[in-house]
């Protein structure tokens, strides 16, 4: 079953109320909180100035029970999150209108910087326009995780989704455990890279990959992509996560909590592949190593302007190479270069492979 109907014609003051029954994270969904304030204050600004404002697509879980509804609430929301949180963040006062803002109405009122208690306050059919505001929604019903995932990616065809939100929308067991991976204490505690648009669930699906190959691979989008719809069979890829989880595990002991070394999230794959080969003796002095090693780098870039024929070539063909992070002979090339960097610093004994 699969429908999409026009929900029953609410105002946003009755969706604010509303609220704890909509579930605002569902599986499919990108993070919250991408907006920034003058997105918001723009949205605003639109509703009150009665411009057309796109529809909001959600499940609805009041025709009856479904498997679907995992957080047990009335609705869930497919499209139109951030829409909800520049609604609800005005009404909570977390965002106000724009200091240029114009009131096409009355050109001569000055609300510039107001929220929505100030409205309300002082110009309280400013406030009730806002609050009567009708939403465009679309109710979508039906008991076919499929089609829920397939309409969410359709509706933001036209936006700049990434990869990794892509494919946190397919079904299946990739994506599940790649969802499971990325709420690892490593990615919620050590990481430092920015995670909003997925970049966590990116990087979990290449540990997928290259555990499953127990090898180096490239990691772009396409093979991503491929891997995340090929893999199905839950138990092979269960097994394949518990062993990424466990090297996850290991590389807590090595990195610390919003680590420098973690700024980018470009070497992580190879740090993974040696936290996973490096014996455990050895493994407390990896960090330290590893900070040796890019300190190097970056001496190294430093010479390379003044005096090229001095700087170490190596070290920067490992610089070049560090362009395409994803390549698969990047990663081989530079794991080769960080072995060899460890084995001079006395840290031998590290496996190619499993």
């Amino acid at each position: 079953m699969f429908k999409v109907r026009t929900f029953e014609s609410r105002t946003l003051s009755w969706w604010r109320q509303e609220r704890d029954n909509i579930d605002m994270e569902p599986v499919y969904q990108r993070k919250g909180g991408l907006w920034s304030s003058y997105d918001k204050a723009f949205l605003i600004d639109s509703i009150l100035n009665d411009f057309d404002i796109p529809k909001i697509y959600i499940a609805d879980f009041t025709y009856g029970n479904t498997v679907l509804n995992h957080a047990k609430k009335a609705y869930a929301v497919i499209d139109g999150k951030q829409r909800f949180e520049a609604i609800f963040d005005f009404f909570d006062g977390r965002i106000t209108l724009d200091r240029g803002f114009e009131y096409l109405d009355d050109h001569t009122l000055q609300l510039g910087r107001m929220g929505y208690r100030d409205l309300a306050q002082n110009y309280p059919q400013i406030a009730g326009k806002f609050a009567n505001y009708n939403l465009a929604v679309n109710s979508v019903i039906t008991n076919e995780e499929e089609k829920i995932n397939e309409l969410f990616v359709r509706l933001n065809r036209s936006k700049p989704l990434t990869g990794a939100e892509v494919r946190n929308a397919m079904t299946g067991a990739v994506p599940e455990f790649t969802r499971e991976i990325a709420g690892h204490e490593f990615f919620t505690t050590c990481v430092r890279f920015q995670t909003a648009r997925g970049q966590d669930k990116n990087m979990a699906a290449k540990l997928l990959l290259i555990e499953s190959l127990g090898r180096f691979a490239d990691t772009k989008k396409t093979q991503l992509d491929l891997f995340a719809r090929n893999i199905s069979e839950h138990s092979d890829v269960e097994k394949v996560a518990q062993r990424v989880t466990e090297t996850l595990d290991k590389m807590c002991e090595v990195f610390l909590n919003k680590d420098a070394l973690l700024s980018s999230s470009g070497p992580v794959v190879l740090y993974y592949w040696l936290v996973r080969n490096i014996p455990y003796s050895k493994r407390r002095q990896l960090r330290s190593h590893l900070l040796t090693f890019e300190e190097a780098r970056k001496f190294n870039r430093e010479i390379a302007l003044t005096d090229p024929q001095q700087a170490d070539s190596t070290l920067l063909l490992y610089d070049t190479l560090s362009r395409s992070a994803d390549d698969q002979r990047s990663l081989d090339l530079r794991y080769d270069m960080l072995k060899e960097h460890l084995r001079q610093m006395g840290l031998r004994d590290i496996r190619q492979s499993a």
